[in-house]
């Protein structure tokens, strides 16, 4: 989690309890080196504090792990602020610290004495601020020039808002493979077959004969998931159907793809539709190859998000990388329906370009959700330029590490 993550954390303390630390550093080695960034110490003693401090925000993760991996991106957000020449004034410090506890309905002293009382020191506090101030200022004026929200994009974000509970499906799918004429003409009188089934069993026994996606293992069988992640058509068709009825096959780039619906319900709350999309797709040579498929799990090892795949693409030719953003119907099919099957930071390695000769790795980075009618044109372009000065900092951040000298001692 970001430390600019974490500033826009709505808080609510009802109580303030310190729990699940890891054992505790010798006061010995409190003030030795934890790790090096750009030869900066950052203490184990800063560790313990900020593990404290994340746990008092009942932050998720592991509070040791979170809390070092925190601490290393503030250290290299601070030197590129002060390089720059940012450094925020002591009044702007002390205003942060009152706005962020104002949202623990407190004031700045009075959250100081609830940290305490977990032991947590008021300057841990203080610096926690501090340095997300001063990568915010960087973060506006290096990359606020760039950031502009048109007026379209802001007719698409207000579009479509209903306000009405959603939908989830249970479904099942077989993916076909059609990269070839002759792959093609068997797949579509495979897929017609099988489009009449009303069979549970029947389908599922055909997933795992035929499909070409990893859900084959599981009988094709997909987890809940919102009827809004689907492209319209889709959902369409998927509406259109009774438990156990399958959709008529459906084309997408060297495939035909099949949905069994098994359960659909209404949820009890507000399932916006997507308006847009946003995705990345790294492409790798040597398609499903053993070569690429490799290289896809050594980088699916080392990204938690689509701006780590900025470092990982560093030095390579920039199209090796592709991130969009773009209305779901704009999506090509295939990758929308992929996209759907995931949540933000997952990856599939199912779909395939060149003629099977590149794989995509294809993440989803975060889908954004339509807005009510009630709220104004402004409140939607600063929330837009917020998202991308988010998305600008995130990757800025992934070059500071690529480049950093991070020893462990």
């Amino acid at each position: 989690m970001t430390m600019m993550r974490i500033l826009t954390l709505c808080l609510t303390f009802t109580g303030l309890v310190l729990t699940g630390f890891a054992a505790p550093v010798s006061a010995q080695n409190l003030f030795s080196p934890a790790v090096k960034v750009n030869e900066q110490a950052v203490t184990h003693y800063e560790v313990q504090q900020r593990a404290r401090f994340m746990t008092l925000l009942r932050a998720p993760g592991n509070a040791q792990e979170q809390a070092l991996k925190a601490l290393i991106d503030e250290r290299l957000q601070s030197a590129a602020a002060s390089a720059a020449g940012i450094k925020p004034s002591e009044e702007e410090v002390q205003a942060g610290m009152e706005e962020f506890a104002a949202r623990a309905n407190l004031t700045a002293e009075q959250f100081i004495k609830a940290l305490a009382g977990g032991g947590v020191a008021g300057e841990t506090f203080r610096d926690f601020v501090k340095s997300g101030l001063a990568w915010r200022n960087l973060v506006r004026a290096r990359f606020a020039p760039r950031v502009q929200v048109t007026e379209d994009e802001i007719d698409r974000a207000i579009a479509q808002s209903t306000g009405k509970g959603g939908l989830r499906v249970l479904l099942s799918e077989i993916i076909l493979p059609a990269n070839t004429p002759q792959a093609t003409a068997t797949s579509q009188k495979r897929a017609e077959k099988i489009s009449q089934t009303t069979s549970l069993s029947v389908f599922s026994a055909n997933a795992r004969r035929y499909s070409a996606s990893a859900s084959a293992r599981q009988g094709g069988r997909l987890q809940w998931m919102p009827l809004s992640n689907l492209p319209a058509p889709i959902r369409g068709q998927i509406l259109g159907l009774s438990p156990g009825q399958v959709t008529a096959p459906i084309s997408i780039t060297n495939g035909i793809v099949l949905f069994q619906l098994r359960a659909i319900e209404e949820t009890d709350v507000t399932a916006p539709a997507d308006i847009s999309l946003e995705y990345a797709q790294y492409f790798i040579a040597g398609g499903h190859s053993d070569a690429a498929m490799k290289e896809a799990a050594r980088v699916k090892a080392k990204v938690d998000n689509c701006d780590d795949l900025y470092g990982i693409n560093k030095d390579k030719p920039e199209e090796l990388l592709l991130v969009d953003t773009l209305p779901i119907s704009q999506v090509p099919q295939d990758i929308a329906l992929e996209l759907a099957k995931l949540d933000p930071g997952e990856v599939s390695t199912r779909l395939t370009r060149s003629n099977g000769q590149t794989l995509v790795f294809l993440m989803m980075c975060g889908r954004t959700p339509e807005l009510g009618e009630d709220v104004s044109r402004e409140t939607i372009r600063q929330q837009l330029v917020n998202q991308r000065l988010e998305s600008y900092a995130n990757g800025y951040l992934s070059e500071l590490k690529a480049d950093a000298t991070i020893v462990y001692p």
